[in-house]
């Protein structure tokens, strides 16, 4: 029986493992948005001074590139927005299976303790009863 929490704890140590590789993996994609949103506006500063270097030649055109620009921030924060979503769900879910696997833990523990308060009672019974057979043969012969 005790045998039987082992493999559920082994079960839901793997299960928080990944759950935290996923949050990992979540984590990881909203840091490369966000790497991509400072980059568009490095793009979006640099663009500005070309056009601002050549107005009548480049400049003309930096109009489109801006509205291609503000879609794409927007796309950018959309997308964001919906990972930071998952990530709230990938939290809750790694919390519950933590939490369960914490149950399991803590039960398997209270069960080798008791395990071993067990044994220690049975040693110390058997001990008991050598050393109680030991005094009675020294009466016996003392006798």
């Amino acid at each position: 029986m005790a045998r039987d929490l082992h493999t559920l704890i082994r079960l839901h140590q793997y299960r928080v493992d990944d759950k935290r590789r996923s949050l990992g993996e979540l984590l990881g994609e909203v840091a490369n948005l966000e790497k991509q949103g400072e980059n568009l506006e490095k793009e979006i500063v640099s663009e500005q001074s070309i056009a601002n270097s050549a107005p009548e030649s480049i400049g003309m055109f930096y109009g489109e590139y801006a509205a291609a620009a503000v879609q794409k921030r927007e796309n950018i924060s959309l997308e964001i927005a919906g990972v930071e979503e998952k990530i709230v769900v990938a939290q809750e879910e790694m919390r519950v299976e933590f939490k369960d696997l914490k149950v399991f833990e803590i039960t398997q523990e209270a069960r080798d303790e008791a395990d071993a308060l067990e044994a220690s009672r049975e040693e110390q019974a058997i001990l008991d009863e050598l050393g109680q057979e030991a005094h009675r043969r020294r009466r016996t012969e003392n006798s």
